[in-house]
């Protein structure tokens, strides 16, 4: 119905800068808001950063000044800026997406399959 593909995660070394992107493709017929939260392991999924197709963005107070998430509604797709990145950023990065989708124009939400992001030297 909705696919959620992500790139860009890896290794960097703590200090460092990554861009993560998330393209939502298929029965798509408005974005609510897209975002991104992280699992560390051991740990529960939290909020990353959040962008309304209006453009209000929300940040969790551990990123906030060092992540920038911004958004293309043409093309469905949002990005996270992430800076000066720490070792305690590692973990499991997921893109989520409130949608409205065609046909039913229910809004739904989904998950893409996570991108890793590692912070070490």
């Amino acid at each position: 119905q909705v696919q959620l593909v992500e790139s860009g995660g890896g290794l960097v070394q703590p200090g460092g800068s990554l861009i993560l992107s998330c393209a939502a493709s298929g029965s798509i017929s408005s974005m609510n808001a897209m975002g991104w939260y992280r699992q560390a392991p051991g740990k529960e999924r939290e909020l990353v950063a959040a962008i309304t197709s209006g453009g209000s963005t929300n940040y969790a107070d551990s990123v906030k000044g060092r992540f920038t998430i911004s958004g293309d509604n043409a093309k469905n797709t949002v990005y996270l800026q992430m800076n000066s990145l720490k070792a305690e950023d590692t973990a499991v990065y997921y893109c989520n997406a409130n949608i409205v989708v065609l046909r039913t124009l229910r809004s739904l939400e989904f998950w893409g399959q996570g991108t890793l992001v590692t912070v070490s030297s």
